[in-house]
């Protein structure tokens, strides 16, 4: 667009910052409606040439988050379960893989199967464990033990539990952002959080995605606190609950509780956390400076 024609742009809405515009700001451009959107005094305009004025506002009234447009199809899209699995391979996929992981290692009670997917190898003898150092593991070429445990789970409530937060949280992401990206996160959330339990926690068994998680709910927590949109809105008292559970851990109540038959990784579960809300800056700042430039 030539700087003549943007200075023709006349104000056709103004709105709190709270208001997701993208979806709307997408279906302008699909129509091929020049528009500008800037940041002033704490709120944000949308400005169109003269001409589009009266229809952009009576289309906004109409469709103000787009009338889903293809390139945002909803996280909560109606067409049934089938349907929404179909929609979001990445975060169907990453379910489909814990799920067989689950069955191979009989949710934690086959120890030999178990031994494949720890971050670092182990062997049994009598009542004792004896773990390989992370070293050992690296030098035999044994990389992929960085990511596996995220995909080991213990017990029903366990796998139950974190399948399905990986499906709110996951799905959000991949219909918002795309599928490379929530694969690029479930990495990067993974290794950090596996690492770090190691560091922290010593050598031992340890699995699941509870650090993946939280590094989801930071990363949709700040981005939408940066550049609100209705995929990262979550229910009402999610993040509160999350954030009291990971306190709650903290405190070592659930390992007094269980009389030491249950171990929380915190250490996953708050670098996670940490490193989720580093992505979620970031994107959202992103995402509000192309708002701002549009």
């Amino acid at each position: 667009m030539s700087q003549d024609r943007r200075d023709e742009l006349l104000e056709a809405l103004r709105l709190p910052l709270s208001e997701d515009l993208n979806g709307f700001v997408m279906l302008l451009q699909r129509l091929g409606v020049p528009y500008r959107v800037s940041e002033e005094a704490g709120e944000q305009v949308l400005r169109v040439p003269e001409s589009q004025l009266e229809p952009v506002r009576e289309l906004y009234r109409r469709y103000p988050q787009g009338n889903g447009a293809p390139e945002m199809s909803r996280p909560d899209a109606r067409g049934g379960f089938g349907t929404a699995l179909l929609q979001h391979p990445l975060t169907s996929l990453v379910l489909l893989v814990t799920l067989v992981v689950a069955g191979l290692t009989q949710l934690g009670d086959n120890l030999g199967a178990v031994r494949w997917f720890n971050f670092t190898d182990f062997r049994i003898e009598g009542d004792y464990a004896y773990f390989a150092s992370l070293g050992q593991t690296l030098s035999s070429g044994e990389w992929w033990r960085l990511l596996m445990p995220i995909f080991v789970h213990f017990g029903v409530l366990h796998l139950t539990m974190n399948g399905l937060w990986f499906w709110e949280l996951g799905r959000r992401i991949e219909a918002r952002q795309g599928a490379i990206l929530l694969l690029a996160l479930t990495l990067m959330f993974g290794l950090a959080s596996n690492l770090a339990q190691y560091v922290f926690g010593g050598a031992s068994i340890f699995g699941g995605l509870s650090g993946v998680l939280y590094g989801l709910l930071g990363h949709c927590w700040l981005y939408q606190k940066l550049a609100p949109n209705e995929y990262y809105r979550l229910p009402r008292g999610v993040l509160v609950l999350m954030l009291v559970w990971l306190l709650v851990c903290l405190s070592g109540l659930i390992d007094v509780l269980s009389f030491g038959a249950m171990s929380i990784a915190n250490a996953a579960h708050v670098s996670g956390l940490l490193m989720g809300c580093l992505t979620g800056l970031l994107g959202g700042w992103l995402a509000r400076r192309r708002i701002g430039r549009a």
